[in-house]
């Protein structure tokens, strides 16, 4: 997997490709990377890349010349070669489109800053606006980065496929409470104890409890997740049953 990065700050960029898991990944030739300065595209000797909208109002808008320019140097409108613009006015970043992206052979991602960018490199050159969340970022190299960061760990070698298995939204569900050394941790609470269930060695026992944790916290934190894996026929009975059961003194719940 490719990752080539538009921006007017590729210091930023670089900082996360060099740094932790992903530099592994990176030196293991798991993942490519390139940074393209936006700037070094720019038509003028002061290197401007942004300009008042058309139409009035707040804020300045990207230059299209500069990052058309870009583009076209990343290769942009070759095959396999998926172009993303990270807007909140995207279609909203989930799991099952990140999967669908860690497919992809290279991603070339524009990060936005100001107000955007021109609406016309846009319809040139970008196959999908993508959001990571209902919410206004000022810089568009973070939002870049999560969506990164969300999928090369779903590319082989990176991570292990049991890792994986376990994580919240892998099945519709959210992860299980982790706990590790101390077994008595000596809080400001007092002595806090690791659950007695993960210490027996039961690991048919240890794996129910672990699974029922699962369903009460996406019952108490993300209860759409329930009703979108209730409605999608993702759950065994085993896990429809627990439903049952915590939704038994919530009238409506199957609605």
């Amino acid at each position: 997997m490719k990752y080539t990065v538009l921006t007017l700050f590729p210091e930023i960029i670089d900082a996360f490709f060099t740094t932790s898991i992903m530099a592994k990944a990176v030196s293991r030739g798991i993942v490519e990377y390139r940074s393209i300065n936006i700037r070094d595209y720019a038509k003028d000797k002061h290197k401007t890349c942004d300009d008042a909208p058309y139409g009035g109002g707040a804020g300045m808008l990207m230059l299209p010349e500069p990052l058309s320019d870009a583009l076209n140097a990343a290769g942009a409108g070759l095959p396999d070669k998926r172009v993303i613009y990270l807007s909140p006015s995207g279609r909203l970043l989930a799991q099952d489109l990140v999967k669908e992206l860690a497919r992809e052979r290279e991603l070339i991602l524009i990060c936005g800053r100001y107000e955007g960018i021109d609406q016309r490199v846009i319809d040139l050159y970008v196959d999908d606006e993508i959001s990571v969340g209902d919410y206004v970022l000022s810089s568009g190299e973070t939002a870049a980065l999560t969506l990164i960061d969300a999928s090369y760990r779903l590319l082989d070698g990176v991570i292990s496929e049991e890792s994986l298995e376990e994580e919240s939204f892998s099945d519709g569900l959210l992860e299980y409470p982790q706990y590790t050394r101390p077994e008595i941790y000596d809080s400001i609470e007092g002595g806090m104890r690791v659950p007695e269930i993960l210490l027996s060695g039961h690991h048919e026992n240890i794996r129910r409890w672990r699974l029922k944790k699962r369903v009460e916290k996406t019952f108490a934190n993300r209860p759409d997740l329930l009703h979108r894996g209730l409605k999608n026929g993702l759950f065994d009975d085993e896990i429809r049953e627990i439903i049952d059961a915590l939704s038994g003194v919530t009238e409506g719940f199957h609605e």
